[in-house]
Parts: structure tokens; sequence; C-alpha cells
């Protein structure tokens, strides 16, 4: 069994802990938040577990294995620094850290120090993005031509970030888990229409080695809640509707097909409409399969999923849009 500190009981780290709790593989739980509101809410809930305000108290538990980190963006680096310095395997929310410096440092940290690193993007652990990497792999879709995905709501403004740090790095983790590579360019433009400094809607522009592109638009100023990805390969095109209670995922069996002529003459163009097929889902609960993933690879000694170097490659593609959009600001 795997002892856990979880720091952070927010927006969040409640879920985290939720799913920790009921895990037949975690131990003794430790949680610890500085606000006493938060603290008092978990107290009440899990009465059975120690609470502390300080994390030194938790880093300094030398029975505890593990550290699960659910704290703002900033916090991310110097909680997960002192985590892996103190032996313990760390689990940190997206983005895992603020610059690919500073990401770069806590792989290698863990690397060195032989723990496991690993990072909050809960969609890889998805029914609906896994069958998609299933299909894609089966090579139904064929080819990869390109990838759009909008993630746009209204609300949920950040203080410290802007919105492609906010909502990009979901998408960038599910492009990046399904077309298993990172992206050799990146682009974005946007503008900041509410808080000065931080910008509230992108567009971004990513192309792959493999020759496949995708553009990712992430807002905070929509009409309403849209989570919808589209894949269009050579033989078949899926769209992925997150927003959608019950076919997450179908299947379109439509595509164009370039027939040469036979003599002198036109090229022709036949165009293909075929069924539509939504596969079945599992009903697994996402977060719980990604606390699973976590206690499982300390256990087994192995890299999870959605690992520190997959979280290193999402903010690699963060920091290049960031500063595309910046510079494309003037």
């Amino acid at each position: 069994m795997v002892d856990v500190g979880v720091i952070g009981l927010g927006y969040w780290g409640p879920n985290l802990l939720r799913n920790l709790y009921t895990n037949q593989r975690s131990g003794r739980l430790v949680i610890c938040d500085c606000d006493p509101a938060r603290a008092g809410r978990m107290r009440s809930r899990y009465p059975d577990l120690y609470c502390t305000a300080d994390c030194r108290e938790v880093f300094g538990d030398d029975g505890l294995d593990a550290v699960v980190i659910a704290t703002d963006v900033s916090s991310h680096y110097p909680l997960a620094k002192l985590a892996l310095e103190a032996g313990k395997h760390v689990f940190v929310e997206k983005p895992f850290a603020s610059s690919v410096e500073q990401a770069e440092e806590l792989v290698e940290l863990g690397r060195r120090k032989g723990l496991v690193t690993m990072v909050g993007h809960t969609f890889m652990f998805s029914p609906p993005v896994i069958k998609a990497k299933e299909i894609i792999d089966s090579g139904e879709l064929g080819d990869i031509y390109f990838i759009t995905a909008s993630r746009v709501n209204l609300g949920l403004h950040q203080k410290d970030v802007s919105v492609i740090w906010d909502l990009a790095p979901h998408d960038f983790s599910m492009l990046f888990y399904w077309l298993g590579e990172e992206p050799s360019r990146v682009s974005a433009f946007g503008h900041a229409y509410v808080l000065e400094g931080i910008p509230d809607v992108a567009f971004i522009n990513l192309a792959f080695p493999s020759g496949s592109i995708g553009n990712v638009q992430v807002a905070w100023l929509a009409p309403s809640k849209l989570r919808r990805t589209v894949i269009v390969g050579s033989s078949k095109m899926l769209v992925y509707d997150d927003t959608e209670p019950i076919e997450k995922i179908k299947i379109y069996d439509k595509g164009v097909e370039l027939i040469e002529p036979e003599s002198f003459g036109e090229y022709q163009l036949t165009y293909r409409t075929g069924d539509i097929l939504s596969p079945k889902l599992s009903s697994d609960e996402p977060l719980g399969s990604e606390m699973e993933e976590f206690l499982a690879s300390i256990e087994e000694g192995r890299t999870p999923r959605s690992s520190g170097e997959e979280g290193l490659a999402v903010v690699r593609a963060l920091e290049k849009a960031e500063k595309s959009l910046r510079k494309a600001s003037g």
C-alpha cells in the first residue's frame, strides 16, 4: 500500500482525495491546506485523516511515500521539488510547472532519485479519449490529416495565468497522446479583453513531424460551453464531443478520393458518405483511473501514462504558444 499526502484542498484537491480514499492501494492519507475553511470542510468529511496547515509536515513525514499537489500553478514547481528532494513520488496537477526549465528540472530530479513523477492530465484517462486512441492506432481512420479542438465557455477567468495555460493543457495532452509525438511548430494569436495582460481567447496552430496539423481554440468568453474535437483521417473521420451525455464519440465513414484520369483530362474527386458509428465506452471515472495509475506505477516501479516527460512536452508547447501569442499581440 502507498501512504500519500495531499496538498491543496480547494477546487480539484477534494476530488483527488476522494478517489485516493476509496482506492485499495492507498494506505495512510495526510491532507494539507493553509486555508482554515477548506481544511475544516475536509476534516468534517474525513474525520479519520490527519490534517495540517503546514506542508513541511508532509515533506518531513518519513512514513509518506508520495505527495499529490493540487495547488495554484505558480506553486507546482517549488512544492514538487521539495517533495522529490524529500524522497517522495509526486503527482502534480496540470500544468506540470510554469516553465520548460522548471519542468525539465523536476523530470531530471525524479529520474536521478528513481521516483515517479506524474502530471494530472485527466483526459488521458477518459474512456472517450482512450477509445479514440485505440481507433487511431488501429488504422481505421487512415493517416491523420488534421485535428481541430474547441474548448470554450463563459467564465472562470484566472488571475495568474492566461487561457492558454488554463485550458490548452487538456487538448495538448490529448493530441500528443493520440499522435504519439510532439509538435515541431507552435504558433498562436489571441487577446486580453477582460483583464489587462491576461489573454482570455486564443487560437493555436500546431504542426507535427508526421505531417498532421492541429488547431486548438480556447476561450473564457463564449455564450455556451463547448468541448468538441474533430479528427480527420484519410479513410474516416471522428468527432469527440465531451458535452454529449451518451454518444461522446462518433465515427463518420466519410472521405474524398482523388481518381487520376486514364487519359489526358481533368482529375476527378469521389466523395464518400457512409455510416455513422458510435462505439460503446467504458463507464470508468477518469480521476479514479488516474489515481490508480499513480499508485500502481509506484508499487510496480514503472513509468505512468501521464508521466513527468509527458507533462514536460505539454509545458514545452504551452510556452511556445504563449510566446507566440505575446509576440503577435505586440
